[in-house]
């Protein structure tokens, strides 16, 4: 048990790292989604502004990160060495939703982080000869960088849900078999009395 609470660590530590990061990055993802301000244009720029500023961080902010994904990753693969029935329920949907969201990250996020830095969205230009139709403007392509943090967000919150349901099942299946060992021992106890 020792070791898969360990694992567990693994897994909900990263996860909680990854979704505070994502909550730093609400504020300007919400203005953008959700609200309809007399200058929407301003929340766009401040979100570009945001996203190239991270862009531009120091490479050990990016290898901390991985570091990390990494980290939860292997809290997987420790939990599902020789896994039970349990493990292998909440911990297989809590892996699918773990590399979901690790796709995002890198599909959409990592690209998003690339195309707004290098400002060639909507700018058919700069790409080449291609239709403009296969480019999203600024204000689409900022939406759904937002609109990824947001999606990332609930997948991790999924994991931890997941997490959080199996330790509650393994503490109730434990208090039964405690309740089903208490009572076998009376039933015992009472046996030997009448003898």
């Amino acid at each position: 048990m020792g070791a898969n609470t360990f694992a567990t660590f693994l897994i909900i530590g990263p996860t909680c790292f990854f979704l505070g990061m994502l909550f730093s990055s609400f504020p300007y993802d919400y203005n953008v989604l959700w609200t309809t301000p007399d200058d929407p244009m301003h929340y766009f720029k401040v979100l570009e502004d945001h996203i190239k500023f991270l862009h531009a961080s120091p490479p050990i902010i990016s290898r901390i990160l991985h570091i990390v994904i990494g980290t939860g990753v292997l809290g997987f693969l420790a939990k599902l060495y020789k896994a039970s029935e349990s493990n292998l329920l909440f911990d297989g949907a809590s892996l699918v939703l773990y590399m979901a969201g690790i796709t995002i990250y890198i599909t959409n996020i990592v690209k998003g982080f690339r195309v707004v830095t290098a400002g060639v969205y909507g700018n058919v230009e700069a790409v080449g000869d291609v239709e403009a139709g296969d480019y999203i403007n600024r204000e689409d392509t900022l939406r759904v960088f937002a609109a990824s943090n947001t999606i990332l967000a609930l997948v991790l919150v999924g994991v931890l849900v997941l997490q959080a349901g199996q330790w509650y099942a393994l503490n109730k299946e434990e208090a039964e078999i405690k309740q089903m060992e208490k009572e076998d021992e009376e039933k015992k106890n009472k046996g030997k009395k009448k003898q």
